[in-house]
């Protein structure tokens, strides 16, 4: 059951988006812009500007149509009103009926149009690149690592997704000490971003002979998995090194040299992978780097936008102790949002994991229509 915290969230961003009075002016602006790109795309010629425009188009197609959909709405109410108005006694009441209805419709189509409106992360559709490791509690954290990662890939397959591990570095108990995975589909980045930094377990490790409770942690890292045009990587910046990755023993040990390490010299970032194949090692390994040199330039847009827009889901930032798992009790909490679960098991096979995802997506909302407030005031 969630806290009376989480219960209420839906409730204000219904209320924020009430007091928002969208600008006929902004509506007309989409509609027009639209009509343009429609206008223009069946004009051009040249191959990249088609993209370019059928891009545009499919980014504001859904803006569009919510926009048109409320005109509509707004549209009908006054002729509603003139009927349930008329001498007509059986049509007043007909018309009556569906004013009341239409009037419970506005609110959440000027909602649906307001977070369309509102600032939103260029990566929310981005596939991503998932980062695992263990923290503080030695044999303990890299179990409670594993946990983890097998958590993000139950709700990776219940939701269509395809995972595939990049890098992996096992506990020596079992777990991992580091797991890298690209988790690829739609809308990855925008349902596991809120998932980036520490997580704390607080459990009775398989280990602990006296049944005393332990407390432990492993970091997660979501970044957004870039295309190959957003991040230029010169050759001098890096350093390639090939090794030889260490393996369980007997027949699978790797007898040759196909692990890869880059080495990005102006930032000092070091990423690898260590699958059979060099290749294919080198070929995700660059990707990772892209990934994590992308992410140190979100980080940095977001220090700069922090004075002017706060939110409590929080930056993600790596240090924030973000979430506890309490098994003795069978409680989720998260502490940006001071929400509670008692599903623990459920939210550990990735069934329920939405339940902690969702919350935090609202609050991102109420967020982003605070900004659009600000934009319109």
């Amino acid at each position: 059951m969630a806290s009376a915290a989480s219960s209420a969230r839906g409730s204000n961003l219904r209320k924020r988006t009430s007091k928002l009075r969208l600008p006929q002016a902004r509506l007309d602006q989409v509609l027009d812009r639209f009509r343009e790109i429609e206008a223009r795309m069946g004009a051009a010629s040249d191959g990249a500007e088609i993209v370019r425009l059928s891009k545009e188009h499919a980014e504001l197609k859904p803006v569009a149509d919510a926009v048109q959909a409320l005109e509509r709405a707004r549209a009908e109410q006054p002729e509603l009103e003139e009927m349930a108005a008329s001498g007509d006694a059986e049509m007043a009441a007909l018309a009556r009926d569906e004013l009341e209805a239409l009037k419970e419709r506005l609110p959440e189509l000027e909602r649906e149009v307001a977070l369309l409106l509102a600032p939103k992360d260029k990566d929310e559709n981005a596939s991503a690149i998932l980062e695992v490791r263990a923290g503080t509690g030695g044999d303990e954290a890299a179990l409670f690592a594993g946990d983890l990662f097998r958590m993000y890939q139950r709700y990776a397959q219940t939701r269509g997704w395809r995972v595939e591990i990049d890098s992996i570095s096992e506990g020596d108990a079992g777990g991992y000490k580091e797991i890298i995975a690209s988790i690829t589909g739609e809308g990855v980045f925008g349902r596991l971003k809120f998932e980036s930094g520490v997580h704390r377990v607080q459990r009775v490790p398989a280990t602990e002979a006296q049944g005393r409770i332990h407390t432990s942690a492993a970091t997660v890292a979501v970044l957004p998995e870039v295309e190959d045009v957003e991040i230029e990587v010169r050759d001098q910046d890096i350093r390639i090194d090939t090794y030889r990755s260490s393996g369980a023993g007997g027949q699978h040990v790797n007898k040759t040299d196909s692990a890869v390490r880059i080495t990005h010299l102006p930032t000092g970032i070091v990423v690898t992978s260590s699958e059979k194949s060099q290749h294919q090692n080198r070929a995700r390994a660059m990707k990772v780097l892209k990934a994590r040199l992308y992410e140190q330039q979100r980080e940095a847009l977001d220090s700069a936008r922090a004075e002017s827009r706060k939110s409590q889901v929080g930056s993600g930032d790596r240090s924030e102790r973000i979430r506890t798992y309490n098994f003795p009790q069978g409680r989720v909490t998260d502490h940006r949002i001071n929400l509670t679960l008692y599903n623990l098991a459920k939210v550990m096979e990735g069934e329920a994991l939405d339940d902690v995802i969702e919350p935090l997506i609202a609050e991102d909302q109420a967020a982003r229509l605070a900004a659009l407030e600000d934009e319109f005031a």
